[in-house]
């Protein structure tokens, strides 16, 4: 039974309620279960959606430092706890569960705040790291100590690339040291998980550890012959015939032990890997897939890759949802098999029914559910040898000797070939195929190949026969896609991992296989991971989607899309944060119709994809405007090779990216050099010259100039060039590409910005919707547009110039209020690619920015009352402190004629904390709002003419843009009856 001092701590920070543990905690016994460590055994836990945990652990008296370090080595161990708490007597105490250990007593260097037994303290707490703080991730923007750099995979990952260089610096040749330090670990966790025992090393090699082993040649190549037979070769990469020298054995052992090799001094060796994840061991394999063997070894930060253990959760949990446990899997890159192991683990709990798992039960899914192919022999071994690990983790006796003897995987279910045509080698032939027809799967999963390689490997790849659709013309993954169907029956789930570009590409070739895919296997899930990009795959030159596909219930003929923003959480947890606003439905029709729909579902909403139809089908594009005076947007000179005559632009003004200005060319040095690899046609640089830069500079609007002398522009910019009679149209067009508009219209529409580059491409320009420009030209805001733009050429633009600018610009389009707040809203959106502007987003909301999100909303209902003029909406906002985790909003509709002296809008001071502020309004709502709110999901609670909307502090959750959304959604839900 709970301890009361515990429960008391539990109950002020929200993780019981009443007596009960919310949503996500386990207490007692349910909670040592779910721990799985070595010795520490913890009194309480609570585990996020995202497998994030907190461990609680009740010490009647003061524990030793060497005690809780203890404690804290194992958790670190596990990789997914941020924190630990140890409630004492008088205290709690908070460690940083991520933060390495240093030595055996080092628990006050993990420790981050220590709160009393007081109440003002125990809301402190609560503040701090109470559960709604957890929840929300609000946690994150309170410390930046607690950080996924110093985890267990990162540090692990990082001292083996170390141990690699120094191997390689002592005349080891890297695939050597790659195999020696791979058998190492794989046997270390053999020996830590007490699968081979001190006695059988040393009965068998007379020594009981393995750095003792490692120290005499002889009991080495003993032992690795052993482990080859046992594990039927299949160890980590495939072995040579000679045992490696002893200099680079003993190098082995010290980092065993923890030596110092510049020193010699031992300190503590930090991993157990009895406790470490075994798709951490598996990941062992892609850090050193991914060295590159031409230069030396580094041991830097950027050197540790591997798929994260975060988006293998992600795709299975979506795509394993609601099986049997029965299913078959197949990954056709399968790599290290890290999917694999997690999809076999998976399978063996359906199929147990949570209890204890047989050997049988484990051994028949292993070697009958579990499929993987890999052109990497190497890839293939690890894989197999993962595998067999994992079935020694879920057996429930892997101490006994026959647990060890597997039948073999490898040429059974691991097959080494190319997914293009492996069903044509025999091994392929006897797994992937039944009675002469390619077998079906019910789960495929992966992450296959989908950097681009250039246009040598896009041609080969048009040359591979039994190809079903067009070929992308960037990356092969969608190739991968289409080759998997092949293996599919009408009702087998996708989850695999591709390249975002593809997607979004607006070439023929790209839209038509991305929506070939799209619409062969209804319904469709896509997650766009184009935010996560600097900690999910930081060598990538792409950005990330996840395709789902078959593995729910849903409308096919529509695509669900998913867009995963950037969070402080993301960044520092290496977890994904969803809320119900990321998710929008778009149909195949509308799709099919104007395809930047797609890119503009992932990073907008439904009133974005509304304006930008109305843009679209009521106005020519620049490109079609441009055609009509006989002129286009041009790229300008590439030097390159020099390998073309450029004279003829000789003594020119030459303007480079650092020279232009919002609507200003300085005076500029000319062009000198005699050839350039493309010069360009001498016309494109005659004057007036309307001049955009392709690069955006830490601020998303486009930099945009005219000037009136020839002027040669390098391949930094577009320019179009018009006569002289048209220079107030040109002017114009700076104008309008100056404007928010033009910012939220290349967020939604372009291939590129938005989701891996700051820059904007000539066909996303061309693309942009323009008003007819005679008519433009003789309107009031035209004409006051062009006189904008000219006096703005003499001094640079203030906020107020921007505006004013701005507001000109919708005055041209004739855009409507509500349609200004998703424009302006847009400015704020696009400033996300930078730094400062995901911090802003990331910022808590105010006063002054929920009261302006009431007013819109406010605004948008009173649309819809208008109707009958019979009632009104009021609102009170919750004045709540800048470090709580949510933020409450209440709208209150009531007839006109009544409460006369209510204002519209209320801002009310909280009379006790935000838990104190749910429980008043859930208990009158009759809704348990503390125990509803989990994780990013936002609320909206409906009672007797009343909403409450209820959501993450964070100022991108309370937009003007998200107003207008919520009031559309409340008002379908008023009519539906629907309570949220």
């Amino acid at each position: 039974m709970t301890d009361q001092a515990l429960c008391e701590v539990l109950e002020a920070t929200g993780y019981m309620a009443n007596g009960e543990p919310a949503h996500g905690v386990y207490l007692d016994e349910d909670a040592r279960i779910k721990c799985q460590a070595r010795e520490f055994s913890p009194d309480a836990l609570w585990r996020s959606d995202s497998a994030l945990t907190v461990y609680f652990k009740n010490a009647p008296e003061v524990p030793s430092k060497e005690e809780v370090a203890q404690w804290h080595r194992e958790i670190w161990n596990q990789g997914f706890a941020p924190l630990l708490w140890v409630v004492s007597p008088q205290k709690i105490d908070l460690y940083n569960g991520f933060d390495r250990p240093r030595g055996t007593g080092d628990a006050d260097t993990h420790r981050l705040r220590t709160f009393q037994k007081i109440k003002n303290e125990l809301d402190d707490l609560d503040a701090f790291a109470g559960r709604l703080v957890m929840e929300t991730g609000r946690f994150w923007q309170q410390t930046s100590a607690v950080n996924r750099k110093n985890s267990v995979d990162r540090q692990l990952l990082s001292d083996l690339s170390a141990l690699e260089c120094d191997l390689v610096e002592v005349g080891m040749d890297r695939s050597g040291a790659q195999g020696l330090i791979g058998r190492a670990i794989f046997t270390q966790y053999l020996i830590d998980r007490q699968i081979v025992t001190e006695q059988f090393l040393k009965g068998n090699y007379d020594h009981h550890t393995l750095p003792a082993i490692l120290r005499s040649p002889f009991a080495t190549k003993r032992l690795f012959d052993w482990l080859r037979e046992t594990f039927n070769g299949d160890m980590f990469p495939l072995e040579g015939s000679t045992t490696p020298k002893l200099e680079h054995l003993l190098r082995v052992a010290d980092f065993l032990e923890a030596v110092d090799p510049n020193t010699g001094q031992m300190s503590l060796f930090p991993y157990q890997f009895d406790v470490i994840p075994v798709e951490l061991i598996s990941s062992i394999y892609e850090q050193f897939a991914h060295t590159d063997s031409s230069t030396p070894n580094t041991n830097s930060e950027n050197d540790v890759f591997y798929t994260r253990l975060s988006l293998v959760s992600l795709v299975l949990d979506e795509v394993m949802e609601g099986l049997t446990g029965e299913e078959t899997v197949l990954d056709l890159t399968c790599g290290s098999g890290v999917f694999l192991v997690e999809a076999l683990r998976r399978l063996v709990n359906l199929r147990s029914n949570g209890d204890k798992p047989s050997r049988e039960l484990i051994r028949c899914t292993l070697h009958q559910q579990i499929y993987g192919v890999d052109i990497s022999e190497a890839a293939v071994h690890v894989a197999a040898f993962s595998l067999y690990l994992a079935a020694l983790e879920l057996d429930p006796d892997p101490h006994s000797p026959q647990t060890l003897k597997f039948e073999p995987l490898i040429g059974k279910t691991l097959i080494v070939g190319n997914a293009w045509d492996v069903e044509s080698t025999a091994a392929g032939k006897a797994a992937l195929t039944q009675r002469g027809t390619t077998r079906k799967f019910d789960i495929i999963v992966g992450n296959p190949p989908w950097s681009y390689r250039g246009k040598k490997t896009t041609a080969a790849r048009r040359t591979r026969g039994g190809r079903k659709g067009g070929h992308p013309p960037r990356g092969e993954s969608i190739d991968f896609v289409f080759r998997a169907t092949d293996f599919a029956s009408e009702n087998t789930r996708f989850g695999l991992i591709l390249s975002a570009v593809q997607f979004f590409s607006l070439s023929k070739t790209g839209a038509a296989a991305s929506r070939q895919i799209i619409e062969e296997l209804s319904p469709v899930t896509l997650v766009n991971l184009s935010n996560q990009s600097d900690w999910l795959f930081p060598r990538s030159n792409m950005p990330a989607v996840v395709l789902f596909a078959r593995h729910r219930p849903s409308r096919h003929d529509a695509i669900t899309v998913v867009q995963v923003p950037w969070t402080p959480a993301g960044a520092q947890s290496h977890t994904f944060e969803i809320a119900r606003s990321d998710i929008i439905t778009l149909s195949l029709a509308d799709w099919r119709r104007k395809p930047e729909f797609l890119k503009a579902a992932f990073v907008g909403s439904c009133r974005d994809l509304s304006l930008l139809d109305r843009l679209m089908s009521n106005h020519l594009t620049l490109g079609e405007q441009l055609g009509g005076l006989g002129a286009k947007l041009s790229v300008g000179l590439t030097s390159g090779d020099k390998s073309r005559d450029a004279s003829r632009l000789h003594g020119l003004p030459f303007l480079t990216p650092k020279d232009l200005q919002p609507f200003s060319v300085p005076e500029l040095g000319h062009f000198d050099a005699a050839k350039a690899q493309w010069p360009r046609n001498r016309d494109i640089y005659r004057a007036p010259l309307l001049l955009v830069k392709e690069n955006l500079r830490r601020d998303p609007r486009p930099i945009v100039a005219v000037t009136d002398r020839d002027t040669v522009f390098t391949d930094a910019f577009f320019g179009a060039a018009l006569p002289f009679a048209e220079r107030e149209t040109l002017h114009l067009l700076a104008a309008i590409l100056s404007s928010s508009l033009a910012s939220w219209f290349f967020l939604m529409t372009s291939s590129s910005f938005g989701l891996w580059m700051q820059r904007i491409k000539l066909r996303d320009i061309e693309r942009l919707p323009i008003p007819g420009l005679e008519e433009a030209l003789s309107s009031k805001a035209g004409r006051y547009l062009v006189q904008l733009v000219r006096d703005l050429q003499e001094s640079s633009p203030s906020a107020s110039d921007w505006r004013v600018l701005d507001e000109a610009v919708f005055d041209l389009y004739d855009i409507n209020k509500a349609d200004r707040i998703v424009a302006r809203d847009g400015l704020f959106r696009a400033s996300w690619q930078w730094k400062a502007g995901r911090n802003a987003s990331a910022k808590a909301a105010n006063v002054s920015h929920m009261s302006d999100y009431a007013r819109k909303f406010l605004a948008a209902v009173s649309v819809w009352l208008s109707a009958a003029n019979q009632r009104r909406m009021r609102a009170e906002v919750f004045e709540l402190p800048e470090h709580a985790p949510l933020r409450v909003v209440r709208f209150v509709l009531e007839e006109r004629s009544e409460s006369p002296e209510f204002p519209e809008l209320k801002v009310t001071r909280a009379d006790g904390d935000l838990r104190d502020i749910l429980d008043q309004i859930g208990e009158r709502l009759d809704v348990p709002l503390a125990k509803s709110l989990v994780g990013q999901r936002e609320l909206r609670v409906h009672g007797h003419n009343e909403v409450v909307i209820i959501k993450p502090a964070a100022r991108r959750h309370w937009m003007g843009v998200s107003a207008l959304e919520d009031a559309d959604t409340v008002i379908v839900e008023s009519f539906s009856g629907t309570v949220v």
